[in-house]
């Protein structure tokens, strides 16, 4: 019989659940389990955890997961990948080991670091026009004073040597996402990688490529937040949801599934709203390891939870990687405020009049005082249309959020309002964060030579 290796999906983002884990390793006969914790701004949330401590940085949910997984995984077999060590890889494995030695475990934990290019950002020359903003061009040296972190985006070869060192779990920093599927396919197989020359090499690492990119969302790839009108009403018991498992041949080709006796649905509509999740150009959907061309993929929907997907197409890898940098970009203060019928809408408009006049007499520094009326106009804008009889709404609430590169701005912004309780219009209902200030950090993308990343990656393998 031909080798197959089956791969299940951990977590989405950091605080994902990962109890549906538990069914897949449990029931899903999976070897691997693969789990991306970073989101694109989760490195931002990390960034302000360091701050406070310097021997955080990474997600903390790690811990608390694989006290829970790892005795299954321990009886089964099977090995964890993830990119939960964010900023602080290393940080990341020593409080998981403390943890394990609470119970006596020892597993093998690699770990991957050599992502963080902080370093080249601060010290380019500035006559050099180097780490350009990937969306306005505008040169680094405008926020260089104020960056805090800057992370390359690693592709699938520390993980596989990792993996070949015979980790049982692997932590790293910001790998990209599907990556952490690719590796240990490339690992099992025997596929070639740095040295692909043919079609067929690439092919092969485009079809890996797919079975992360359907996988690195965990419950979305399996019927969760399924928008399809009409039809996400007919997705089963989401509160015992399956996340998808990918078992997978030596051509790449996959049959995704998910464990017995869980909720969800996996079928051709559910994995192509997946497939097209966050693709801006599906002719040529970039990794560290190689390009995917969509355009030539088949999903074959046998039923019963299963699809099979095949024919992707693969392409050289990009010279340069990807960077996630983060700077300071000021602060912001934030106030919801509720108003309850009659005319509440017009009450919550005359309220937002008041604080901009204040902040005008006051003279108060700032660069935007975002408006939005929640359960109104917060997920579509000035694209959503108004009920009819706006005057027979039961209450309206109203978000003012005021971004300052002023931090005393930002602390006085919430004095502003407590005299209009009494002062202000009526049928006030409720103050929901007020006075809440916190400092914000900018994301700066932009691209790097892969020689200047990859020489400094290293691997570092322990018993806990």
């Amino acid at each position: 019989m031909a080798k197959t290796v089956r791969i299940g999906s951990g977590l989405g983002f950091y605080g994902d659940a990962w109890e549906p884990v538990v069914a897949s390793i449990e029931r899903g006969g999976v070897q691997y389990i693969a789990s991306d914790h970073l989101a694109e701004l989760t490195l931002a949330i990390l960034q302000k955890d360091r701050q406070r401590d310097m021997a955080m940085g990474y997600a903390r949910d790690l811990v608390p997961m694989l006290m829970r997984l790892w005795p299954l995984m321990r009886e089964r077999g099977v090995k964890f990948i993830c990119n939960a060590g964010g900023l602080n890889p290393a940080g990341a494995a020593a409080a998981l080991r403390v943890a394990l030695a609470t119970k006596g475990w020892k597993p093998k934990i690699a770990v991957v670091s050599g992502d963080d290019v902080l370093s080249l950002l601060m010290n380019a020359q500035p006559a050099v026009p180097r780490f350009a903003h990937l969306f306005n061009g505008a040169g680094v040296e405008t926020v260089r004073e104020r960056l805090v972190f800057a992370n390359a985006y690693l592709g699938a070869r520390p993980i596989i040597d990792a993996l070949r060192q015979g980790a049982d779990i692997v932590i790293t920093g910001r790998v990209a996402d599907a990556a952490l599927f690719l590796a240990p396919l490339v690992h099992e197989f025997g596929w070639k990688l740095e040295d692909a020359a043919t079609p067929q090499d690439w092919n092969r690492l485009a079809q890996g490529l797919t079975v992360g990119h359907l996988l690195e969302c965990s419950g979305q790839g399996s019927g969760g937040n399924f928008g399809s009108l009409g039809a996400w009403q007919s997705i089963p018991d989401l509160a015992h949801i399956g996340y998808p498992i990918a078992e997978v041949s030596d051509d790449g080709s996959a049959l995704i599934s998910k464990a017995p006796g869980t909720g969800g649905r996996i079928n051709f509509d559910t994995l192509r709203q997946q497939l097209l999740y966050e693709v801006h150009d599906p002719h040529a959907y970039l990794s560290p390891d190689v390009v995917l061309d969509m355009s030539t993929l088949a999903l074959d929907d046998l039923g019963d939870d299963r699809v099979r997907v095949r024919g992707a197409t693969g392409r050289p890898r990009p010279a340069q990687l990807k960077v996630v940098a983060g700077f300071r970009d000021g602060h912001s203060a934030e106030v919801t405020w509720g108003f309850s019928w009659p005319d509440a809408l017009a009450r919550a408009q005359a309220a937002v009049a008041m604080v901009k006049t204040q902040l005008a007499d006051r003279r108060v520094p700032h660069e935007e005082l975002f408006i939005e009326y929640p359960g109104l106009n917060s997920a579509h804008g000035a694209l959503a249309p108004l009920p009819a009889n706006v005057d027979e709404l039961n209450e309206v609430w109203v978000r003012m959020v005021l971004r300052t590169k002023e931090k005393a701005a930002a602390d006085g912004f919430g004095r502003l309002f407590p005299w209009m309780g009494l002062s202000g219009p009526a049928y006030t209902c409720g103050f929901h964060g007020l006075h809440h200030t916190g400092e914000l950090l900018g994301i700066w993308p932009t691209l790097i030579a892969r020689e200047a990343v990859e020489p400094q990656v290293r691997i570092e393998l322990s018993e806990a």
